[in-house]
């Protein structure tokens, strides 16, 4: 099957890779990622820090290595991702009232505030992705997702 003309009217063929479930979700990916980066480019936000503001946010005072978990990087990574919205003044770092060795976090007024924003800029986004699906296609899509290797979660 060809999907694609090169220059010079030449055809591009992409063997298999439209028939995998891999490729079809990176596609997907990519997609969300562009959009995402479209809708917050005022709010230099990406997928990543949105993630990690909302977990803090619901969970105030988690602590970094906590954080890395739940959003699966390693800790050196989060230790960059807390470092930007520290730098912005979106989170903040206190030691743990459990463990004072360890940085626990919570976001800053502003944070919040930029948070609440954000949320409804994430709707639109929600939106805009799956205005081509039922809400049923929606829930059927979401289940199956968390399918995929689960046990690497």
């Amino acid at each position: 099957m060809i999907e694609k003309r090169l220059p010079g009217n030449r055809e591009l063929s992409f063997g298999i890779l439209h028939e995998l479930v891999g490729y079809q979700v990176r596609l997907a990916q990519i997609a969300l990622f562009r959009d995402f980066s479209d809708s917050f480019a005022e709010f230099e936000i990406t997928p990543g820090l949105f993630g990690a503001m909302v977990i803090v946010g619901a969970n105030p005072g988690l602590k970094q290595n906590e954080l890395a978990r739940a959003v699966q990087l390693d800790r050196s990574t989060v230790v960059t991702v807390v470092d930007k919205l520290e730098q912005r003044k979106l989170v903040e770092r206190r030691a743990a009232p459990s463990d004072r060795r360890s940085n626990a976090i919570w976001l800053t007024a502003a944070g919040a505030a930029l948070l609440k924003q954000l949320r409804r800029r994430v709707a639109a986004h929600e939106k805009r992705l799956t205005r081509h699906l039922s809400p049923a296609d929606c829930e059927t899509l979401v289940l199956l997702l968390k399918r995929i290797f689960p046990e690497r979660r």
